[in-house]
């Protein structure tokens, strides 16, 4: 009788499952979006000074690409605009002045504010196909969005 006790005993502590905090714990994470690349990425403007854009109707969505060769180029939805940017060190990110065409446009406030925000960039952020261009103080100056063209 007593090593039918003894089975039964075992029998039962061995069913037991983990405990919820564990299983937790173990738990494959959920899967992240790897961060875009900063260089040769099409980044399209999404928020200048934290408000959200809108391009009207027959104009450009803004964009940035920043190229391998330390190039910076890309439209403002007016003008196409270049010049050079500066990555030396880990999330700096810093623009030469950019050198741009002169049409007007029923965005060129949205373009005027993009460019004064890349002239004021500090350092950069990136979390997976969002960029976050920064200033001296640390604070976004612009949110771009990575597109990937076909």
């Amino acid at each position: 009788m007593r090593s039918s006790v003894l089975i039964l005993a075992l029998l039962a502590t061995g069913c037991n499952t983990r405990p919820a905090q564990e299983t937790a714990a173990t738990a494959p994470a959920a899967p992240t979006t790897p961060n875009a690349p900063l260089r040769e990425t099409h980044w399209v403007l999404r928020q200048v000074a934290g408000k959200p854009i809108s391009v009207p109707a027959n104009t450009r969505e803004p964009y940035l690409t920043l190229r391998a060769d330390g190039t910076a180029e890309g439209n403002g939805s007016c003008n196409r605009f270049r010049g050079s940017f500066f990555s030396e060190n880990e999330s700096e990110l810093k623009f030469s002045p950019l050198m741009s065409t002169r049409m007007s446009c029923p965005a060129i406030d949205t373009e005027n504010a993009f460019t004064g925000a890349l002239a004021k960039a500090n350092s950069y952020e990136i979390s997976g196909d969002t960029l976050r261009v920064l200033d001296a103080s640390g604070a976004a100056v612009a949110r771009l969005e990575a597109v990937y063209l076909k």
